[in-house]
């Protein structure tokens, strides 16, 4: 009786054990997932930023450049090269009110057939 008692708290015991072990193996493998998932978030995240690094140094060697300087200050102070001739025109509404007034056609339809017919026969 003493065997048989000892053999099932064994067997009980063991069955315990390996619940837990298969309880802390799902749990290691839920945390295994959840890191993978976070890593791929990470390196999307990642990859997007330096897409936007590498759009942002392109810019920064446009505004670098040495044209770029020379348009911004033709454009904003309105600096001129020697021998330019700046020609300033006066604002949009200044120079509609200003130009001339082209009356505008009226568009002719040609006259349906049937019109033409009857016309013809008159």
């Amino acid at each position: 009786m003493k065997q048989k008692l000892v053999n099932i708290i064994g067997l009980i015991a063991s069955v315990v054990i390996f619940l837990i072990l298969v309880s802390s193996l799902i749990k290691s493998l839920k945390r295994i997932n959840e890191g993978k998932a976070l890593v791929k978030r990470n390196e999307a995240k990642l990859e997007k930023i330096q897409k936007e690094n590498e759009r942002l140094e392109e810019q920064l060697k446009i505004i670098q450049s040495d044209e770029f300087v020379e348009k911004q200050l033709r454009n904003k102070l309105g600096l001129v090269k020697e021998g330019e001739i700046v020609v300033v025109l006066p604002e949009a509404d200044i120079v509609k009110k200003l130009s001339p007034i082209i009356p505008e056609e009226e568009e002719v339809k040609p006259k349906p057939n049937w019109q033409r017919w009857i016309e013809l026969f008159k």
